[in-house]
């Protein structure tokens, strides 16, 4: 009987000894984590991404540069990161195979991590999330782009790569709409990025996953609390396209962003995700409820760094027509007869950045949808 209770004592204690070596395992991979950030954050890097077969990169300036250390594999990124994740996120990548969550960590920052697998290995890409937002003078974007906050309902649709800045150019405009007006907006995020501050508006920021479980039922919640102003972090379903098309009909001012490359992609892509039969009325909805689409791409800024360069349909008459007929080719067109209302072109934006000495020639020329045009503009 005795020697049943010593079994079970030693038992006992080499269950404890295994928890606190787990434990502190997971705190040192924490804390190499938080390093990884750290040589992030004093290289001025923009994004850590952690993937099997490779040592640590860190994109710079758009840039990939490796640090230095041994390759990691799959089960090292896990042990990296899945400690940090806030429980909401260990159980969807326990589910799923992937996780979104923001970070915090107390003296770096918060920063967006992206836990996914790939050929059955862990990969992470950890994108960090600058202190405050930046006001949309720091961003060097065109004047015309200011006007967008003003608007005092419709939908505003702001596409572009990954990586080309369209958070952080929402969050500029929710930032101006903050601090100009009183109203009450609320953003609805996979995750947060950016936290505002209560100023002149009242903000709520609700994340996906810790808040609520998906975009369209935060949506649906989001339109019953009387907000002036719905931000859409990214619109990823027909569900979350048609709410959003519903509250820019009744009067919201909304701004969402999708992965596009130009004015015509942007409205297609919200079409094209709905069912063949009920695309021509979308196209109706949209034509009425649409009141700007931007699309922006960042560009090698002239002594490093980088700048953003856009276009910018103001949409009235001419355009809802060729939205409603599914013309979009005309857009570009459209853009330039609609100088006046507010509109950009790409070739007009880089043709700026080019007289202003922030950028080459040669690197608007790559990017310039029109290269005729823009190298008629800066003869």
């Amino acid at each position: 009987m005795i020697d049943d209770i010593h079994d079970d004592i030693d038992a006992l204690i080499n269950e404890l000894n295994a928890t606190g070596n787990a434990l502190a395992r997971a705190g040192d991979r924490a804390l190499r984590l938080e390093a990884l950030l750290s040589e992030v954050v004093a290289r001025r890097g923009s994004d850590l991404l952690l993937i099997a077969g490779s040592a640590p990169g860190i994109r710079i300036d758009g840039v990939i540069a490796r640090l230095d250390g041994a390759a990691l594999d799959g089960l090292d990124v896990e042990e990296v990161v899945v400690p940090s994740l806030p429980p909401h996120a260990r159980k969807q990548y326990e589910a799923t195979g992937i996780a979104d969550a923001s970070l915090r960590f107390p003296d770096l920052g918060r920063f967006r991590v992206n836990l996914h697998r790939e050929r059955g290995r862990a990969a992470a890409a950890i994108r960090v999330l600058p202190a405050r937002v930046p006001k949309l003078l720091e961003l060097a974007l065109p004047p015309e782009v200011t006007a967008l906050s003003s608007l005092p309902r419709g939908l505003v649709l702001i596409g572009g790569a990954t990586g080309a800045g369209k958070t952080t150019t929402m969050a500029a405009l929710v930032d101006e709409i903050n601090r100009r007006d009183a109203r009450h907006i609320i953003t609805v995020e996979d995750p947060i990025e950016y936290e505002h501050r209560h100023d002149r508006c009242l903000i709520e920021q609700v994340e996906i996953g810790a808040d609520a479980p998906d975009f369209p039922t935060a949506l649906r919640s989001a339109v019953r609390q009387a907000p002036d102003v719905l931000v859409i972090g990214e619109m990823r379903d027909h569900e979350s396209m048609r709410i959003a098309l519903s509250a820019a009909e009744t009067g919201h001012l909304v701004f969402s962003s999708l992965h596009t490359t130009d004015i015509a992609s942007t409205i297609a892509r919200i079409c094209d995700s709905f069912p063949n039969e009920r695309q021509n009325t979308i196209r109706q909805e949209l034509s009425l409820a649409l009141s700007a689409v931007v699309t922006q791409t960042l560009v090698p800024r002239v002594g490093g760094g980088r700048v953003a360069a856009i276009e910018l349909l103001m949409v009235s008459y001419g355009a809802r027509q060729h939205i409603r007929r599914n013309a979009l080719q005309h857009l570009h067109q459209e853009m330039s007869l609609t100088r006046k209302q507010g509109s950009v072109t790409m070739e007009d934006s880089l043709a700026r950045l080019v007289k202003a000495g922030s950028i080459t020639a040669a690197d608007a020329v790559v990017r310039a949808g029109h290269p005729d045009e823009l190298e008629s503009i800066l003869r």
